[in-house]
């Protein structure tokens, strides 16, 4: 089995442990972090060392990395450990769940992850840049491309020729119509639906539910719809 670290010592590097041990080719052999974010020498049971000092310890001839971080700072932190390690040589691994739907000839760069139950659709094959984090349950539609350093929550939908430009981060349930462009740097809220080009660095976000003024219990019927 090939040997990987994983820079992160969060909840996220936890099931990035769990998903590379259970269903990848590759053995997690130790975590690492920022000298200064160190608290404890183990983390998962596995040793933890300093980002700084890590070709040392674990060679980049005989260790590959996966950087465990979500979308922190619209996916910037990600993108800035991604360069060091590349820096340091390493090779940054992808994990692709086994229960995600997807085909051969499909285009995935490094570093990324793609979570169980996401579909991707053939002909042609979407496109997946370097360092994409794509969480359970997205769809992507055919000849869709998804640029580098972006992150898509789970159960997005994005439907076919749709471009995403780097560094986006689109929230869960949301849908990007089939053949818009995500212009580069924007966050797209949870729930919202972009019909068409979006600003660079935009924010998009729908309306945050009401709050009716009678409890539950006084309803008389329950219905699913704006008052």
């Amino acid at each position: 089995m090939q040997k990987v670290v994983i820079f992160g010592t969060t909840k996220t590097a936890v099931r990035n442990h769990f998903y590379l041990t259970h269903d990848s080719p590759y053995q997690v052999t130790a975590f690492t972090v920022d000298r200064s974010y160190i608290k404890e020498d183990r983390f998962c049971g596995l040793p933890v060392v300093p980002f700084e000092e890590i070709e040392c310890i674990y060679p980049p001839d005989d260790y590959r990395m996966f950087i465990s971080i979500l979308a922190s700072r619209v996916n910037r932190t990600r993108a800035e450990k991604y360069q060091q390690a590349k820096a340091k040589g390493y090779e940054l691994i992808s994990y692709i769940s086994s229960k995600a739907t997807t085909w051969p000839g499909m285009t995935v760069g490094d570093n990324c992850f793609i979570g169980e139950g996401t579909i991707c659709t053939p002909f042609p094959f979407p496109k997946i840049g370097n360092d994409v984090i794509i969480m359970a349950g997205v769809f992507i539609g055919h000849d869709s491309i998804i640029q580098e350093h972006c992150f898509i929550a789970s159960h997005a939908v994005i439907l076919g020729g749709v471009t995403v430009e780097p560094y986006c981060c689109i929230g869960a349930n949301a849908t990007i119509v089939g053949g818009v462009t995500v212009a580069r740097e924007c966050v797209i809220g949870a729930g919202a639906v972009i019909h068409e080009k979006t600003r660079e660095k935009g924010v998009y976000r729908v309306d945050p539910p009401s709050l009716l003024p009678l409890p539950s219990d006084k309803l008389e019927n329950i219905l699913f719809r704006r008052p």
